[in-house]
C-alpha cells in the first residue's frame, strides 16, 4: 500500500512541476515577446519624430537628450547606444507583423546581432535556420563568425532560388540538401597534427562526435562507424552513416586524406545504391553521399557531374588560415558558381 501510494506521489510531483516548467517557458517567451515589441515601438516612435523635423542634426540631438532623460527614469537600459538598436530595428524590420512573428520564435539578442547583417539574403538564411535548430545567442555568433552561410551550397546559387528555398523553408519548415551541406567543412577542433591517417580523422571525430555533429548541423544523427556491406561476397566498409531527421534520408560519409579522385564517385555509388535497396524504408528518402576530402578538385567535380546527383563534395580544415584570407576564398568562390550560373556554363546544385 505504501508503495502504491508513493508512487501516484512522485507521479503526483511529476505532473505538477511539468506543468510548472510548461508556465514559466510561455511567461519568458511572452516577456521576450513583449520586450521585442517595446524595443521597436520605441524605435518606430524615434524614427517619426526625427522624420517630421527637418533640421540638421536633430537626430542625433533628440537620441542624446532621450537616453539622459529615460535612463533617469528607468536605469542604463535606456542607453544612446540602446535607443540606436531601437532605431535600427525598424529600419530593417519595418513590418510590426514580421516583428510580431520573429520575436516569438527569437529573443531580443537574437534579433540584435542579426539586424546588423547588412546582405538582406544572408540576414535571412540566418534567422530561418536559428529558428529551426533553436540556436542559443552564442552559437547564432559562433555560426556568423565561422561564416556558415558562405559554407552553405545555398549560398552559391543565384538569388532568386536563394529566395525561394527559404521562403519554403519559412512557409513549410522544407528543407533542401542546399541549405544542410558545406563546404569547407571546419574540424579544426579534432586537434590532429600535420601528419595522420584516415583512421586517425575518424577515431578523432568519433571522440569529438558531439561538436562534429555541431558542424554538420543539429538534425544529423549518428549510427554507425566501418558499417560493413557486402556485395557478392565481397566486403566493403562506410567509414561513418548518418541519419538527416529533416531531409529524412540516410547520409554515407567517406572521408579522404589526399584530393578528390574520379573513382570515388563509383565507390559512393556503389555505397548509396546498397543503402537504397538495403537500409531505406518506406517514408525516406534517397541516401546522399558525401566525400570529404582535404583538396577538392572543383573540375573533376564539374565534369563528373556531382551536382546531379545525390553525391557531395567538400573540403575540411583541420587548420583555419586567417580569417579574412578564408572570407576572401569563398566570395571568391561563390562569385565564379554564380556566374558559371548565369552563363549557363552548368547547373549547380
Amino acid at each position: 500500500m505504501k508503495e502504491i501510494k508513493k508512487k501516484a506521489e512522485s507521479v503526483l510531483l511529476n505532473d505538477i512541476k511539468q506543468i510548472i516548467e510548461q508556465a514559466k517557458l510561455r511567461i519568458a517567451v511572452t516577456v521576450n515577446a513583449e520586450l521585442t515589441l517595446l524595443y521597436w515601438n520605441v524605435g518606430k516612435r524615434i524614427k517619426e519624430e526625427v522624420l517630421n523635423n527637418e533640421r540638421a542634426g536633430y537626430g542625433e540631438e533628440i537620441v542624446k537628450n532621450l537616453a539622459g532623460q529615460l535612463t533617469e527614469q528607468y536605469g542604463k537600459g535606456w542607453s544612446e547606444k540602446q535607443l540606436r538598436h531601437c532605431l535600427h530595428s525598424v529600419e530593417i524590420f519595418p513590418d510590426e507583423q514580421i516583428v510580431y512573428t520573429l520575436c516569438r520564435q527569437l529573443s531580443w539578442s537574437h534579433i540584435r546581432i542579426l539586424m546588423y547583417i547588412e546582405d538582406s539574403l544572408k540576414r535571412d538564411f540566418y534567422i530561418e535556420i536559428c529558428k529551426l535548430e533553436h540556436w542559443s545567442v552564442r552559437l547564432l555568433h559562433d555560426r556568423i563568425n565561422s561564416m556558415l552561410y558562405e559554407r552553405t551550397a545555398i549560398s552559391k546559387k543565384p538569388d532568386e532560388t536563394i529566395k525561394n528555398e527559404l521562403q519554403q523553408l519559412k512557409n513549410g519548415q522544407k528543407l533542401s540538401p542546399d541549405l544542410v551541406f558545406r563546404d569547407p567543412y571546419f574540424l579544426d577542433f579534432l586537434g590532429l597534427k600535420d601528419t595522420y591517417s584516415e583512421k586517425d580523422l575518424e577515431t578523432a571525430i568519433i571522440a569529438e562526435l558531439q561538436r562534429f555533429i555541431i558542424e554538420m548541423g543539429n538534425d544529423f544523427a549518428f549510427l554507425a562507424r566501418q558499417k560493413r556491406i557486402t556485395i557478392d561476397n565481397r566486403d566493403y566498409k562506410m567509414d561513418l552513416l548518418f541519419y538527416h531527421r529533416r531531409l529524412k534520408c540516410l547520409v554515407a560519409i567517406d572521408l579522404k586524406l589526399g584530393e578528390f579522385e574520379a573513382g570515388y564517385k563509383g565507390q559512393m555509388e556503389l555505397y548509396l545504391n546498397y543503402l537504397q535497396k538495403y537500409e531505406t524504408v518506406e517514408g525516406e528518402n534517397s541516401p546522399i553521399g558525401l566525400i570529404l576530402c582535404s583538396g577538392k578538385n572543383n573540375e573533376h567535380v564539374e565534369l563528373l557531374q556531382l551536382d546531379k546527383s545525390n553525391i557531395k563534395v567538400a573540403d575540411y580544415l583541420t587548420a583555419l588560415p586567417p580569417k579574412e584570407i578564408l572570407l576572401d576564398k569563398l566570395h571568391k568562390a561563390i562569385e565564379i558558381a554564380k556566374n558559371r550560373t548565369e552563363k549557363g556554363e552548368f547547373k549547380i546544385g
